[in-house]
């Protein structure tokens, strides 16, 4: 029996047996989660296989993550989890910041106790992640704490935009490679965001957000040259 190739081989149907499956959703998850690795190709066949469909609707779930960036094509070669290069990715770090910057300042003026509630929580889970020792854990709490910061914003496009440039980076999982004290600090930076934010100072916020990049860009330099997360420049 052929052995199923590396992506396919990580695939997780989420739906019933009997229920049409959701293609777009659970390739995005597989690849998001940091179950498949940056540059694993994608065999085609083999993922139709394991849903039970033909390779048109695979083909087609393929291209809008394509267009999400999460994925790659070459011609003659096929698809493949997306790889970036080191300054691609740090560029990505770029578009996050400014996005984030802009929203914790509506947010500030905007938020009210029951954000307040859900920052703390978001904080409290990644704090636990840590004390665990769980890298995926702590991405997605991280995640949730940086969200629940600039929802109050309303700025939903500008939300959209920032969720769609960390869904990019996730692929190569940095968090995962970082060091145990670089998480330690990561955190206290969020402490120190969480408390600016209920104080409702959005200038103290957004410095502090300012200096959370400037760790976290400083942390994962120093696993540019890692060929498992990042491609090699062009």
């Amino acid at each position: 029996m052929r052995r199923r190739s590396a992506f396919a081989s990580r695939l997780v149907r989420t739906g019933a047996v009997d229920e049409k499956p959701s293609l777009e959703d659970d390739l995005r998850r597989s690849v998001l989660t940091g179950g498949q690795q940056p540059g694993t190709p994608i065999a085609i066949d083999e993922v139709a296989a394991f849903f039970g469909v033909s390779p048109i609707p695979v083909r087609e779930a393929l291209k809008t993550l394509l267009a999400e960036g999460l994925v790659e094509h070459r011609p003659h070669v096929g698809y493949s989890v997306a790889k970036l290069t080191f300054n691609e990715f740090r560029e990505l770090y770029d578009v996050r910041q400014v996005l984030e910057s802009a929203a914790l300042r509506a947010a500030a003026g905007a938020a009210d106790a029951g954000h307040d509630q859900q920052a703390r929580l978001a904080h409290q889970e990644v704090g636990e992640a840590i004390e665990r020792g769980d890298d995926r854990a702590y991405d997605a709490a991280a995640r949730r704490f940086h969200l629940a910061l600039i929802a109050p914003s309303g700025m939903r496009r500008l939300i959209t935009m920032y969720e769609s440039a960390w869904n990019i980076t996730e692929p190569a999982r940095p968090m995962s490679h970082v060091a145990d004290h670089d998480r330690v600090d990561f955190q206290a930076d969020h402490q120190r965001m969480l408390d600016a934010f209920a104080a409702r100072d959005a200038d103290t916020l957004i410095a502090e957000s300012d200096q959370h990049y400037d760790r976290l860009r400083r942390s994962i330099g120093r696993f540019a040259g890692d060929p498992e997360c990042f491609a090699d420049p062009d």
